[in-house]
């Protein structure tokens, strides 16, 4: 039986193999791009100065302070200044890593002494970060399985119409636990 070639194109015509090896862009001139060559400022410091002079020309001043009254937090403001510097070549990623506290610091300085409201991070309760809250689970539940969401339903009616209404869980320490047994 003759073996036939399959159709340029189709998934069977993909060649597993052919696929640039690992390190491959390790090979390659990257002088092209800004990070690809040594940054202007190697210093913190020096960094630093810079950005501070960048974010307090009046025009990117203003943006600022607008994307902060939108609810854009200083969190996010930072992480752009620090990969916009990346990439331009101003300084390497390690040092905008080090700078970002102060930037920081900075921007939410500058709110405050324009009287602006700001969030200081993205996530204000970084525990609760992946946490589905009741209304969307119980909406999810309705919506794809309605008969467990009327069970629950009349359960909680139930209780309610029985006197026993549901109160917040009260936090406790594992320790606690400990002492119950």
């Amino acid at each position: 039986m003759a073996e036939r070639n399959p159709l340029a194109g189709t998934i069977e015509g993909i060649d597993p193999f052919a696929a640039a090896p690992p390190g491959h862009s390790l090979t390659q001139d990257n002088t092209k791009w800004s990070w690809g060559r040594p940054p202007r400022y190697v210093d913190p410091e020096e960094a630093l100065d810079e950005a501070i002079k960048r974010i307090s020309k009046p025009r990117n001043k203003q943006e600022m302070f607008k994307l902060l009254l939108v609810g854009v937090s200083v969190e996010v403001i930072v992480e752009g200044i620090v990969v916009q510097g990346f990439q331009e070549g101003s300084f390497s990623l390690d040092t905008g890593l080090l700078i970002k506290p102060s930037l920081g610091i900075l921007i939410a300085n500058m709110a405050e002494d324009e009287g602006i409201p700001y969030r200081l991070f993205e996530n204000d309760d970084p525990m609760s970060e992946g946490e589905m809250d009741d209304d969307t689970f119980l909406q999810m539940m309705k919506d794809n399985n309605p008969q467990m969401f009327a069970y629950v339903q009349e359960n909680v009616n139930a209780a309610i119409r029985a006197g026993r209404t549901p109160r917040e869980p009260e936090e406790r320490g594992f320790l606690a636990e400990r002492e119950t047994e």
